[in-house]
């Protein structure tokens, strides 16, 4: 009994938090961001101002989500290891739909490559656009000048490999998006592993579709991948980012075994 009570407890607070975040997302936009606008008319500051505010209300959702009974978060080490990086591309595996929530609410100062998705998306539409995130929808050398641009300015640039959600029990599957970033702006990558056990919210589950337990969702920061030697390897830039991202892949697939023999 009070096992069915607990799982029906879960499904309603794992609806609640999706709609607080939606409602959430839309009271920033009709509310909040127009006043930082009004008062911040220098777009540089406003969107230093806008990511910040992110960066601290999926912080605050995190932990509302803790409080529900819906996960239990490991995030403190990576917490640490994250809070004094300054303009670099990180790079994560991507088992569940909060991944982008939960990487960001450890760093103050990030952007991230999202998905043209979100730029229509009712509910976060306009904090895309007010945080000026980069669009993956958009010409490759637009993109990486963005990239390139964000970097400079000391932003950590969220980026995830595999374009979407990983299917659970199914090697990985990476595009070569982060590769192209790092080696087209010389920049090194720094690797989280993301690891959600049982899984849940995964790319072929309903929202409402919970494990029988709650869940553990953690993260770990591995060593920082250095792009010098794919850089002398070839000329070419198309080839070094193909070999790079074939490196990612055995990062990832390595620590990602390491979590499940834990």
């Amino acid at each position: 009994m009070l096992y069915r009570l607990n799982y029906i407890w879960r499904v309603f607070a794992t609806g609640l938090s999706f709609t607080v975040f939606g409602l959430g997302g839309l009271f920033l936009s009709l509310f909040v961001f127009p006043v930082i606008k009004i008062f911040n008319p220098d777009p540089d500051i406003r969107k230093r101002k806008a990511r910040f505010l992110i960066h601290r209300c999926w912080r605050f959702f995190i932990s509302f989500m803790q409080s529900l009974g819906i996960f239990t978060f490991d995030l403190e080490a990576a917490r640490k290891e994250l809070q004094g990086v300054k303009g670099k591309v990180i790079i994560a595996n991507h088992p569940t739909l909060i991944d982008v929530v939960a990487l960001i609410s450890l760093i103050p100062r990030a952007d991230c490559v999202v998905k043209q998705g979100l730029w229509n998306n009712f509910f976060l539409k306009r904090v895309v656009r007010v945080a000026d995130f980069i669009n993956n929808d958009q010409d490759v050398s637009k993109l990486i000048e963005n990239c390139k641009k964000t970097l400079e300015e000391g932003y950590n640039l969220v980026v995830f490999p595999e374009g979407t959600r990983t299917v659970p029990n199914q090697p990985l599957k990476l595009q070569r998006g982060a590769a192209n970033i790092a080696i087209r702006c010389q920049q090194n990558l720094l690797p989280v592993i993301i690891d959600c056990n049982p899984t849940t919210l995964t790319k072929q589950e309903k929202w409402y579709q919970i494990p029988s337990r709650r869940a553990k969702f953690s993260m770990r920061v591995v060593q920082e991948i250095n792009i010098t030697p794919f850089l002398q390897m070839d000329k070419s830039e198309s080839i070094a980012a193909r070999r790079l991202t074939e490196h990612i892949k055995t990062v990832f697939t390595e620590e990602i075994s390491k979590n499940e023999t834990n």
